[in-house]
């Protein structure tokens, strides 16, 4: 039987200022936390990155805050087998 990690991309967009932020964070299957949004300015770069060391896209979510207009979350759910 295949055993599986599983880990989270989260890409957040928020009211910074006059403009907007961007930020990656990554939650490892460890539970580890780290801001990775040095990594690229795009979800598909940081996909293809995880991507390259096996991580395979099992889902994905958005929430959107319509009410204020200031936040947008999108969650990219990923798995890869253990060794």
């Amino acid at each position: 039987m295949i055993k599986w990690e599983y880990a989270l991309l989260v890409r957040r967009r928020h009211a910074q200022g006059q403009g907007w932020g961007l930020s990656f964070t990554w939650y490892g299957p460890d539970g580890s936390r780290r801001d990775v949004s040095d990594y690229g300015d795009t979800a598909i770069a940081h996909l293809n990155r995880v991507g390259a060391e096996g991580w395979e896209l099992v889902s994905s979510e958005e929430d959107v805050n319509n009410l204020q207009g200031t936040t947008e979350v999108h969650r990219y759910h990923l798995k890869r087998p253990l060794d």
